[in-house]
């Protein structure tokens, strides 16, 4: 299987296929969002009063090291893959590997004592499943044909959100912080064996990799806008799209204890998750076939982008326990499109079939650095400047300014 390894793919992948790559997504996104939407909030409220700092502001700390620590994690690693000639593949070396080194890093958090602890535990989570979601993500492009990827791209979104479920349910329903990140490590690596057991995958041959140069390789991960302006903006976009909906989520924990006052602000998190996670399951692989029959990216995307605007907004003004069900809802509705058909778009501006790993790994930067992002934003609004009401004005704001600017993508219709 060297032949195809750079070829534009033409044959549609299987149902299999997309089932088994769709679960091993699941795996990744359960080891980060068990932590994220719970087990770190725990633990930050835990170790704040011995650190002179704030459970926000501890949070906001440990997230945004972790976040920074994957901004250069997944282009590096998708590099890696791309120039991986080993019998398994390109991609299969590297979901194993990440999977393993993220369930032992949850492991590490499990026992973590103190705040260095937990801070080192979660940039080697996230160092490690940057790695795995890399080289799934690369395995789009390499395998699905154009027409095909804004389904397959909902199947993938489908799987983050049942990811996040399943990690909050886990970290929710394990008893305890330990066993929740126990529970999240062991599906890490249960979730990617069928894909990575069942389905070969494409060898780069030997002759086909460039000769190796510290100089080049670091040189490869800069893309021009100039010279590639439809890949600028379709990055520019997701970004300013995900830091809206992560300067949605960072603090919701403590917005339902501490603003809304929920009698069970866990059991809140969950509630709201699961509405979001409907609503998105509801839109996803619908948005993303029916763009792949219209052969049309850039409306779904503007759309999407607005109604989880508008849904930001709202939980600016309407400030209860009703709202967060309504506006968890409209943010799924919209999410969901985003996230199958925005895919989609991106893998339509990727430069070279050479560099898709590493091309893709610098568009999920527009994933990570949100997460670096949203914490230095979020933690002065909220403790100094207006709290959660301008909070999130700020956030439906840049939400539609990503909304605007996806029309500035004119390579793809």
């Amino acid at each position: 299987m060297t032949a195809d390894a750079l070829a534009e793919p033409v044959d549609r992948v299987g149902r299999g296929w997309t089932a088994a790559l769709s679960l091993a997504n699941v795996a990744i996104w359960v080891g980060w969002y068990g932590p994220l939407q719970i087990l770190l909030a725990q633990q930050a409220a835990a170790f704040a009063p011995g650190t002179g700092m704030s459970k926000e502001t501890l949070l906001a700390w440990v997230t945004g090291a972790g976040a920074a620590v994957s901004l250069a994690a997944n282009p590096l690693f998708g590099a890696l893959s791309d120039r991986t000639t080993a019998r398994w593949g390109r991609r299969t070396p590297w979901i194993v590997a990440g999977a393993a080194g993220g369930a032992l890093s949850l492991l590490l958090l499990a026992g973590a004592s103190g705040l260095w602890a937990m801070a080192v535990g979660w940039c080697l989570v996230q160092l490690t499943l940057n790695a795995a979601f890399a080289a799934v993500t690369a395995a789009v492009p390499d395998r699905v044909p154009r027409l095909q990827r804004g389904a397959v791209g909902g199947w993938l979104g489908a799987a983050q959100i049942l990811g996040a479920v399943a990690g909050t349910g886990l970290a929710t329903a394990a008893g305890g912080i330990a066993a929740g990140y126990a529970a999240c490590a062991v599906f890490a690596v249960v979730g990617v064996l069928p894909y990575v057991l069942g389905y070969g995958d494409l060898r780069l041959d030997v002759a086909d990799r460039p000769p190796w140069s510290w100089r080049s390789f670091v040189r490869g991960f800069w893309l021009s806008p100039r010279r590639y302006p439809d890949f600028a903006w379709a990055w520019l976009t997701r970004f300013l799209i995900n830091l809206s909906n992560a300067l949605v989520i960072l603090y919701l924990l403590y917005y339902l204890r501490d603003r809304l006052h929920h009698a069970d602000p866990e059991q809140g998190v969950l509630v709201l998750t699961a509405v979001n996670s409907v609503t998105l399951l509801a839109t996803v692989v619908v948005g993303g076939v029916w763009s792949d029959r219209l052969g049309r990216r850039k409306p779904f995307v503007r759309w999407s982008g607005v109604v989880m605007a508008a849904a930001t907004g709202l939980l600016a003004v309407w400030q209860t326990w009703p709202s967060a069900i309504v506006v968890a809802a409209l943010l799924g509705l919209g999410l969901g499109v985003f996230m199958s058909v925005d895919f989609a778009l991106m893998t339509d501006v990727l430069p070279k079939a050479l560099d898709r790993g590493k091309d893709l790994g610098v568009i999920n930067v527009a994933n990570a650095l949100p997460q670096v992002a949203a914490p230095a934003l979020a933690a002065p609004i909220v403790t100094h400047l207006g709290g959660y009401r301008v909070l999130y004005l700020a956030a439906a704001g840049v939400g539609l300014a990503g909304a605007v600017l996806v029309g500035r993508i004119r390579g793809v219709d």
